[in-house]
C-alpha cells in the first residue's frame, strides 16, 4: 500500500513539472535564443485568443505568400474566436481547384470553411523557382519540429540585422543572429507597420513576431488546452485517489497488532 501511495506521490510530481519545462535552444553558429513569457506557458497556461487573431493576420497578410500552413483548414479558425460568419467569410477570400465538372475540367472556387488552407505553390517545384531555389516550409507544425519551439521563431523573426564586418554573407542570403549559420536565404518578412491590426494594436516588429508566433504555436498544438485541462483532471483523481488508498491502510493496519 506504501509503495502505491508512494507510486502515485511521483506520478502527481512529474505531472505537475512536465508542463513547466521550457526547452532552451542554442543554434549551431547563432545566438542562444533568449526565452519569452508566453501565455500558453506552464500547467494552466492557455493561448491568448487576441494575440493569436492578430497572429493569424500575419501569417495571412504576410507569410502566406511563401509558407503554406498544409494541416490547417478554415474551420480550425473558429477555436480562435472567429464566428461561423467570420471563418466563411476569411475562406471566401481565397480560391481552391475543385472538381472535374461535368465536363472532366478542373475549376477554381471560392474556398469554404472546409477546405484546407491554400497553398502558395502549386507544388515544390514551383515553390523553389520562386525562392532561389530554397523551399519555404510548411508553418503548420514549426513551432515543434524546431528546437526552442515558439521562442525560436520569434527570435527568428526578430534576429535580422546588418552583417558585422568579419561575416562575408554569400549571395542571396540574409544575416539573422539567431538562424544557425547566421545565414538565411529568406529576407526580412517584418517591418514596423506592415499589418493595420483591426484591434488598433501597434504593429511593431516584436510585436507582429510575438503575435505569429502565438498564432503557430497554436497550430502546431490545438489540442493543448484541452490536454492541460485532462492532465488536471487526472491529477486530481490521483490526489483523491491517494488519500483514500493511504486512510484505508492506516484503518486496515490500525487494528492489527503489532
Amino acid at each position: 500500500m506504501r509503495k502505491l501511495v508512494s507510486r502515485s506521490l511521483t506520478a502527481i510530481a512529474l505531472l505537475l513539472a512536465a508542463p513547466l519545462v521550457t526547452p532552451v535552444a542554442n543554434a549551431a553558429g547563432g545566438a542562444e535564443i533568449p526565452s519569452q513569457n508566453w501565455s500558453f506557458q506552464g500547467l494552466f497556461g492557455t493561448f491568448d485568443r487576441a494575440a493569436a487573431q492578430r497572429g493569424f493576420q500575419v501569417y495571412k497578410e504576410v507569410c502566406s505568400t511563401c509558407h503554406g500552413a498544409y494541416h490547417l483548414n478554415y474551420r480550425n479558425l473558429t477555436a480562435l474566436g472567429f464566428s461561423e460568419a467570420e471563418v466563411k467569410a476569411i475562406a471566401a477570400q481565397d480560391t481552391v481547384m475543385d472538381g472535374p465538372n461535368d465536363d472532366g475540367e478542373m475549376f477554381e472556387r471560392p474556398a469554404a470553411p472546409a477546405d484546407k488552407f491554400k497553398r502558395p505553390f502549386a507544388n515544390e517545384k514551383a515553390a523553389r523557382a520562386a525562392n532561389g531555389g530554397a523551399y519555404p516550409p510548411d508553418l503548420s507544425l514549426i513551432v515543434k519540429a524546431r528546437p526552442g519551439g515558439a521562442d525560436y521563431i520569434y527570435a527568428l523573426l526578430t534576429g535580422y540585422h546588418e552583417a558585422p564586418a568579419d561575416v562575408t554573407l554569400m549571395e542571396g542570403m540574409n544575416y539573422n543572429a539567431y538562424f544557425p549559420g547566421n545565414q538565411i536565404a529568406m529576407a526580412q518578412p517584418l517591418y514596423a507597420d506592415g499589418v493595420t491590426y483591426a484591434d488598433g494594436t501597434a504593429a511593431s516588429v516584436e510585436q507582429m513576431a510575438s503575435d505569429v508566433s502565438t498564432f503557430l504555436a497554436w497550430a502546431s498544438e490545438p489540442e493543448m488546452e484541452q490536454r492541460k485541462q485532462m492532465g488536471i483532471s487526472v491529477m486530481l483523481f490521483l490526489i483523491v485517489l491517494t488519500g483514500l488508498a493511504y486512510g484505508s491502510m492506516r484503518k486496515i493496519w490500525a487494528n492489527v497488532k503489532k
